[in-house]
Order: structure tokens, then sequence, then C-alpha cells
């Protein structure tokens, strides 16, 4: 499929293919990370220049991704904590006047109907692209790996070594990013923490949650801690940090 790429704020978008564009691939939790959301608003206001949107031949949106700007010496040690800590210290960057050096892309969604066609791999390289433009020498990626959601109960870090006959990634988001050229640098144990109450996690899984425990819920990476006498929900999703250039 023959792709155009175009920044978000380009021109206005049909809401109905925006709704087409993200009718699936999020759980119904990954909005509960409280401090994201108290991000959000202000990093898509001050890094809208970041978000591209990729149209085929009938100008319909097929793909769209963002990133945000950081500062960062190439020492995986000194990674933020992964996807929330990325807005935190691009935000917190912004604010200081520093001069970023490194996009951190941060999500990247295609059209459901349309997967497997290599659009995702496109929209990457659109990124990487944008980066290139900026003078920005590094590009990484706190990639979430879906194919874990089957395997909540081993650890992100073993997880992270698990590979087909073939020696490629297990996990199929993972091997995009590795067919790209990108490689495993850090894991990020503790990317986002999402909360809620019992009421809403049951909403959200789906499930009853009858005592305090931990929980093996759908879509989740790891199990679901429940505090009933607190009446709170806490999830804490692990991210893998891939880094492309």
């Amino acid at each position: 499929m023959r792709t155009v790429v175009e920044p978000l704020k380009a021109r206005p978008r049909p809401d109905d293919q925006m709704q087409r564009l993200f009718s699936g691939g999020w759980p119904a939790f990954i909005g509960a990370d409280r401090e994201a959301g108290r991000h959000l608003g202000r990093v898509r206001e001050v890094f809208a220049d970041l978000e591209l949107v990729l149209l085929d031949g009938d100008d319909q949106l097929v793909a769209a991704g963002w990133g945000v700007p950081i500062r960062w010496d190439g020492d995986p040690a000194r990674l933020p904590e992964g996807y929330t800590g990325s807005l935190r210290q691009a935000l917190s960057g912004h604010d200081s006047g520093e001069s970023p050096d490194t996009l951190v892309v941060t999500a990247a969604q295609v059209r459901p109907d349309l997967r497997g066609r290599g659009l995702a791999g496109d929209l990457l390289t659109a990124l990487r692209s944008l980066a290139e433009q900026r003078g920005w020498p590094r590009v990484v990626a706190p990639v979430r790996p879906t194919l874990k959601a089957r395997y909540p109960l081993t650890p992100i870090e073993r997880f992270a070594t698990w590979t087909r006959e073939d020696g490629a990634p297990l996990d199929p988001w993972v091997r995009t990013h590795w067919r790209l050229g990108a490689r495993l640098i850090a894991t990020a144990p503790r990317s986002q923490t999402m909360t809620g109450t019992v009421a809403e996690w049951e909403q959200w899984t789906g499930m009853v949650l009858p005592d305090s425990g931990d929980y093996v819920i759908p879509d989740g990476l790891a199990p679901l801690r429940v505090d009933r006498e607190l009446d709170q929900g806490t999830y804490t999703e692990p991210n893998l940090w891939f880094r492309h250039r």
C-alpha cells in the first residue's frame, strides 16, 4: 500500500476516520495511568508537530503515531523509567529550555482492518525520519510487547530473551522494531502504573474481583494487585526499551 505522511495538525481530520483508526488495539484500562493523563493534554499541545499520520491513496487515515523529545546521553541506565517518565522528562526539558537530542516514540496505531500490511514499519520509519530532520541523532521507544499478555507471570527480563526458531523476537510488535534495525537496550519494568477502584477494574476487565490479592487480567502484561480494604487496584505495566538510532 502506498502511503503519504502528514503532520496530524496539517488539516482537520474527519471524526469517522479518527474513530475507525482508534477503534481497537488498546485495553480498556490503558487510560488509567493517572500521571500520564495529567501530562497528555499539554504534551499534545507543546509537541503537536511530532504527531504524524499515514494516508492511503484515497486520503483515508490508515495509521498514526507520535513521540516526545528529550535530552539523553545514550546511556541505557539514564533512560526515563518508561512511557510516563518520557512524558514527564520531555515537558520538564521544554520548560527549562533544554535542547533535545532524542526522539522517544511513544505510540503507534494502525487501523485494525489493515494490520499485517507493513504500515507499522512505515509509520516508525516516518517517525525516525522526523527525528533526522530535527537533527536529533537518537531514536528510542518504550515498546509494549503485546504477546506478553499470554505470559503475565513471566518477568519482562526473561520474556525479552524469547525468540522464534529463526532467531527473530517472539513478540510480533517487538519483531517489527527489530526488523527495522532497532535493538533492545534495557527493560522498563515500571513503564506505566494504572490505578482505579475495584468497581472500575471489574468493568475494565470483565472480571469479579472478590478478594485482595493478585489477578491475571485480560490484555495485562503483568498481574493486577487488588486491595479491597483500600478499594484500589494497581497494575504496573512493563515495556522494553528499543533503540532505533
